[in-house]
């Protein structure tokens, strides 16, 4: 199997924790001189950079989250003049301030390199053709996926999102072999190549890598098996660097963590105490190559766990599990935690079921209500009412048996939930707090 880096990415852990250590040490100095924002935070918990001797000392150091970033929006945090940044991403900011990421010339190097690292664990190589669907522009996710093709060499078709008629003929007339976008529309797209009765043997697609939003096992399947290609899990934010924090490779036991950049850890979001070795937590990143956008202990609220052996592939770096959901997307219904790749999870299960559900969430007198809107296979959809009443009967009874809670299922005809180009909405909570 190929391995883009064999000297970091199969690096014994000892002397991979010594580089660790002084990439960090160098990054506090960094952010301690040049971003008021961390000078005031480092002295309000009465440290300093001689306070960080080694990686073991990070838990001394503060947290930084989303509303960090808004707060000192839109340049606060770099830790560079603006002369040195050659580039800015910003998120959409549908939930607030937008938070705006910049980088330099050696940042858009290094990620260039995490990138090449995780196509190569994808099995692309300079004699692919890659079909990259994410959108291009402000969101990272395009420009990513261009970076790392361009360095292994590989052919870079930058289609970006939409107009999915043409996207299907330039998979066909230009004989993509990598596919690259949100698992969703990959999924759409392989809907539209059954409409329009192309035959597997006109596509040369042979592997697939998403990411940009969860996504359970059973979608990964159903991908799979509608597109006949293997789907690699992928895992990145703007605010770390983009696509390229980690990436499954074709092993797909875990997504490979490059953490000679990321530092991760795994804390409890209640406490923010960290929780032992292989337990489930929310997931921090401290950069410590980053120049632009230095981060530390960033809180990303995505939830999974770490596992530090080596994997059969060869690489050495801790891969960390498929997110199981946000502890900021936990949905609680009276009283229950729930996460939507949970009810996923269920329905997906189910051959009569489409992979297209929206979830509603409400409140009616004082109580809170739950319901899932499904798609049904168009061929069962024609069937009998008392069919369809029994298989609705048939989701509540799985649903609530897997999930301890009553959900109202309602049954929609094919094409009825709105289909995403980008990151699908699979949440509606009408809620008043």
């Amino acid at each position: 199997m190929e391995i883009w880096n064999r000297h970091f990415e199969c690096m014994d852990r000892t002397e991979l924790r010594k580089v660790q250590s002084e990439r960090l040490r160098e990054t506090v100095e960094r952010v301690y001189f040049n971003v008021p924002y961390y000078r005031n935070k480092m002295q309000e918990a009465g440290i300093g950079p001689e306070s960080i001797q080694t990686i073991d000392d990070l838990h001394k150091l503060p947290f930084t989250t989303k509303q960090d970033l808004r707060d000192n929006y839109p340049f606060g945090l770099f830790a560079v003049p603006m002369s040195e940044i050659v580039r800015v991403h910003a998120s959409s900011g549908t939930t607030g301030k937008s938070t705006v990421v910049g980088y330099t010339r050696r940042d858009i190097a290094t990620w260039s390199e995490v990138m090449a690292r995780t196509l190569t664990c994808a099995g692309a190589d300079r004699n692919d053709f890659i079909h990259v669907a994410y959108g291009y522009g402000l969101f990272t996710g395009g420009l990513g996926l261009h970076y790392g093709g361009e360095k292994i060499g590989a052919s870079v078709i930058p289609v970006s999102g939409g107009n999915t008629i043409r996207q299907l003929q330039l998979l066909v007339d230009f004989g993509s072999t990598v596919l690259a976008c949100t698992p969703s529309y990959a999924l759409f797209i392989a809907e539209a190549i059954e409409e329009a009765h192309i035959k597997r043997e006109d596509l040369k697609l042979r592997v697939g890598v998403f990411g940009a939003e969860p996504w359970t096992e059973n979608m990964r399947k159903e991908i799979e098996q509608k597109l006949n290609i293997k789907a690699i899990d992928i895992y990145g934010l703007s605010e770390v660097i983009g696509p390229g924090v980690a990436s499954e490779c074709l092993m797909q036991e875990g997504l490979h963590i490059s953490e000679d950049h990321f530092f991760p850890e795994i804390i409890d979001p209640k406490t923010l105490e960290p929780v032992p070795e292989g337990k489930t937590g929310e997931l921090v990143f401290t950069t410590i190559t980053k120049e632009g956008l230095p981060l530390i202990r960033y809180r990303t609220r995505d939830l999974t766990r770490l596992n530090y052996e080596r994997c059969r592939c060869g690489r050495s770096m801790v891969r960390m599990e498929k997110c199981l959901g946000r502890s900021d997307d936990m949905l609680i219904i009276r009283g229950v935690n729930l996460f939507p790749s949970q009810i996923e999870s269920v329905i997906l299960e189910m051959s009569e079921i489409k992979p297209h559900y929206l979830l509603i969430v409400d409140r009616v007198n004082n109580l809170d209500t739950l319901e899932l809107q499904v798609e049904v296979d168009e061929a069962f959809f024609q069937d009998k009412i008392s069919q369809l009443q029994n298989l609705r009967n048939k989701i509540q009874t799985n649903l609530e048996s897997a999930l301890g809670l009553g959900i109202k299922v309602n049954l929609v005809e094919p094409k009825t939930i709105e289909r995403s180009e980008g990151k699908s909405k699979r949440v509606i909570d009408k809620r008043k707090f």
